[in-house]
């Protein structure tokens, strides 16, 4: 099983470029966005703060990418045994590991001020928002396509940015609800409950079976193994943890 983080997202497609930014100066964000094949020379890189799937990328003619990868593997071992993950007993393994890591990063929030679970850290989504999105992924990566639920969407999930919001509406989610904090948590252990129950039903030969839907309406149609939808449901828990540990000690430290 390899997870990487990118492959369950769209692909931006074929562009060509641009002359009409030389000289530039740019005070932006990039969000949710393909900056394949992007060339920046004689720049002032000061400040700078990049998160995302990386590959070949060069700075000052160095691959960064592999001290990236490396770091971040000794920084969250359950990446690597993630990556590792071969077997159905493996992924088992990952499951209880996941299931740990998020036990105690809830016992850690609970530890803050209420506000501060529906707080933004530099504008990325709050505790509360990370845990509905991994209901949406749940609900699309494992009841829909594993367990070939037409709609199993819970009302509180939170797509992906680039989701429209007229396609999320017609999966019933509201995007502009504002759900307390123990209605989240309560749908979160709810599909955390599915996820076990299809871990625990694995064996090697239904790794290998074929999905027959896609994640949710709008996703490529293309060809996905059960082994595929899974390693995607783990992919983001290990790297939404991440994401949500580096946040948590920002607003612990007020």
């Amino acid at each position: 099983m390899e997870a990487q983080f990118g492959p369950h997202r769209f692909y931006a497609g074929e562009g060509g470029g641009s002359e009409q930014f030389r000289g530039a100066r740019f005070d932006v964000r990039f969000i949710d966005c393909d900056l394949t094949d992007v060339t920046i020379r004689d720049g002032w890189l000061v400040n700078v703060s990049i998160s995302g799937y990386l590959s070949n990328v060069t700075v000052n003619g160095v691959d960064v990418s592999d001290f990236v990868t490396v770091e971040l593997d000794r920084r969250h071992p359950e990446r690597v045994q993630l990556r590792e993950g071969q077997t159905a007993d493996d992924i088992r393994a990952m499951w209880d590991t996941i299931e740990r890591l998020w036990a105690q990063a809830i016992e850690r929030a609970g530890r803050l001020p209420a506000a501060a679970l529906t707080q933004q850290v530099n504008e990325e989504w709050s505790f509360a928002q990370t845990l509905r999105h991994l209901v949406f992924i749940t609900d699309a990566w494992a009841s829909r396509t594993v367990q070939d639920e037409e709609m199993p969407y819970h009302p509180l999930g939170l797509p992906q940015s680039w989701y429209p919001a007229t396609d999320a509406a017609a999966l019933g989610i509201d995007l502009t609800a504002q759900p307390g904090y123990a209605e989240i948590l309560a749908a979160r252990a709810g599909r955390m409950a599915v996820m076990r129950r299809i871990v625990t039903g694995l064996t090697e030969d239904s790794l290998r079976e074929l999905c027959q839907r896609s994640p949710a309406p709008g996703y490529p149609d293309e060809e996905r193994t059960v082994v595929d939808c899974v390693g995607v449901v783990m992919d983001e828990e290990i790297e939404h943890y991440r994401f949500a540990m580096r946040d948590l000690a920002v607003l612990e430290a007020g």
